[in-house]
């Protein structure tokens, strides 16, 4: 079989330098395989290639050990655009592929199909039925069969410890942003579809958008009060978000909203991308209203301050 017309990649391709994995969060560590992929591939006349998986492989080997992701699918897509990558693949991953032997992926797959000629992987990485393809696997069927393996070493957080995608879900699960944020190199980020709320922020003079996040298994930030930038179709946006409930008004209902500062526009129905950059308070239930407005406006005063630190880089 011709692998280029198995793969779905374009016919005209002399061979893929490749690499794979959940790359959940697409950190520091993932973006260190990616940029010596892209070199490799720029030196040998290769094409550069990502395979992957649209659900955790934890889901159908081990669903209640299965990570809640830093990244849904198509947040992952957008932060792979902003790399150097050429062809990204997307593999279901189902019970049939969860069966593979490393043997029989790398030869069904990644050569047969995708036309491996060499691979990079993280020195922590494993694939194949019980994660049997690990790096020494590797580097040996890569001598058998002919093609080179490169393993690529951790890379170190600021704390010393390597990065890596259990280390930042550690992290924003205990509200520790500074730390995602230094892993993954941006902050930490919640895509949804702005939709229709109870219009209640205006009546308080805090006007906010409603956003709807996509369903998934998402890793949300603890409960609370954020200081926080919104991507929006017509630009970045600073502000702040309360998540989670609205007990002043005895509304037990989790949300997500954005009080967008010095702007004013109509995003109904748009996809917005909340990036949080550091949690201000709990969620708290006020007397009444008044006490509400009181905080909202002690709340902007630290957002802003904690935005134009973020602006300067301090």
């Amino acid at each position: 079989m011709d692998w280029r017309a198995a793969s779905g990649l374009p016919p005209n391709m002399p061979g893929t330098v490749l690499t794979i994995g959940t790359f959940d969060g697409v950190h520091r560590g993932h973006r260190l395989v990616l940029d010596l992929l892209a070199t490799r591939a720029a030196n040998t006349g290769l094409r550069s290639v990502l395979v992957t998986f649209d659900s955790h492989p934890l889901e159908i080997v081990n669903p209640a050990a299965a990570p809640m992701l830093l990244t849904t699918a198509e947040e992952k897509s957008e932060v792979l655009v902003e790399s150097r990558l050429d062809y990204a693949v997307v593999y279901p991953f189902t019970r049939t592929l969860a069966a593979y032997d490393a043997t029989q992926f790398v030869d069904e797959v990644l050569l047969r199909r995708l036309g491996m000629r060499e691979l990079l992987v993280g020195y922590d990485h494993g694939f194949g039925r019980g994660r049997s393809g690990d790096a020494d696997v590797l580097c040996e069927l890569g001598a058998a069969r002919g093609f080179q393996v490169t393993v690529v070493p951790p890379v170190q957080g600021r704390d010393g410890r390597p990065i890596s995608s259990t280390s930042i879900r550690r992290a924003v699960a205990g509200g520790d942003l500074a730390r995602a944020s230094d892993g993954l190199a941006r902050p930490y980020a919640v895509s949804g579809s702005v939709t229709h709320g109870t219009a209640r922020g205006r009546t308080l003079g805090f006007r906010t958008i409603n956003v709807v996040r996509a369903a998934g298994r998402k890793l949300m930030p603890p409960e609370g009060v954020y200081a926080v930038r919104v991507q929006t179709g017509t630009g970045s946006h600073e502000g702040m978000v309360n998540l989670g409930p609205r007990p002043t008004f005895d509304d037990p209902v989790p949300t997500l909203e954005a009080h967008l500062f010095d702007t004013d526009g109509d995003w109904y129905g748009q996809r917005v991308r909340i990036d949080f950059l550091r949690r201000l308070r709990d969620v708290t239930k006020f007397a009444n209203a008044e006490a509400l407005i009181r905080q909202l406006g002690v709340d902007e005063q630290m957002a802003r301050a904690v935005l134009r630190q973020a602006r300067v880089g301090l």
